[in-house]
């Protein structure tokens, strides 16, 4: 959204419409539009194709005069016009507003969560980028999610892509087989002291895995970072994601998640912040995880 720099005053602040020298009575007026569930599907049945008064009542089910003051209302604030054949269309700054909608409703869908969570200490392009989470389905409980990322694991045809704060027994029993069977790509990251299970380094062993290691494919890399807040697991299509609790914000909170599947935003999301953190991280140090 624009925002306009003005010179504010005493009376501005009071009625809490501007901040210091930024006057926010643009983005307000802006606000109010969309404050209407009608005027919001209209902005984006419009952004799925230009569209005539009439039809626009027809596909949102409301008489004529309704849309008409709606779509009044939208062109006065200037997020519509009207075009020479007569249909609505989006404004540059229409179309800009409505992508930003997804991010607005993620978080008010999820405000119950984010009471008790905080978005970590991500970057602020990917805070930008938080609508991309918009529908999405909230896991609960440790089992569910533990057996949601086995199911991930088992799925998975290319590569799986994991940065959690600890790993659970059953998801190493689950990993190894899919990369011995069935060749697919396993990049992990893990925090500094991370808790691995006192049976992970004999495990392993008997599983072959660090002689996958080794392997000239380099089917399973691994990196190492001083903590993850935020969490993902990933394959080509699945994605999930963690944060953290208000009451530990430096480690992601393994109890819940957000998931998708086949979402291309989610998961765009998902990978780039993996990526963003594989390029930020460590060369792995066994020694330096914690044995529980």
């Amino acid at each position: 959204m624009d925002i306009k720099a003005g010179r504010g005053n005493d009376t501005d602040l009071g009625e809490g419409s501007s901040i210091g020298h930024y006057s926010f009575e643009s983005t307000e007026q802006t606000f109010i539009e969309l404050a209407s569930e009608q005027r919001l599907s209209i902005l984006f049945k419009l952004s799925e194709q230009d569209t005539k008064l009439s039809k626009l009542a027809k596909d949102l089910n409301v008489t004529m005069q309704e849309v008409h003051r709606n779509v009044n209302r939208l062109m006065d604030v200037g997020l519509i016009k009207k075009n020479s054949e007569g249909t609505f269309s989006l404004t540059t700054f229409g179309n800009t507003i409505i992508k930003q909608i997804p991010a607005y409703d993620f978080l008010s869908r999820n405000k119950e969560y984010f009471s008790n969570h905080t978005l970590g200490d991500i970057p602020m392009k990917f805070i930008q980028r938080i609508g991309a989470l918009d529908n999405s389905e909230y896991i609960h409980g440790m089992v569910a999610v533990i057996e949601l990322w086995k199911q991930i694991y088992n799925e998975s045809s290319e590569y799986i892509y994991g940065m959690l704060p600890q790993i659970p027994l059953d998801l190493i029993e689950s990993i190894i087989p899919k990369i011995k069977n069935d060749g697919i790509k396993f990049s992990y990251i893990l925090p500094q002291k991370a808790m691995v299970p006192k049976k992970r380094t004999e495990l392993l062993k008997d599983m072959g895995f660090y002689d996958l290691l080794k392997n000239e494919k380099r089917l399973v890399e691994r990196r190492m970072i001083d903590r993850v807040p935020v969490a993902v697991v990933l394959n080509e299509k699945q994605s999930t994601a963690m944060f953290p609790a208000s009451n530990d914000k430096t480690v992601a909170d393994m109890n819940s998640m957000f998931y998708s599947k086949e979402n291309s935003s989610f998961h765009e999301w998902c990978l780039d912040y993996f990526r963003y953190c594989w390029y930020n991280s460590k060369s792995f140090d066994e020694s330096k995880l914690l044995e529980v």
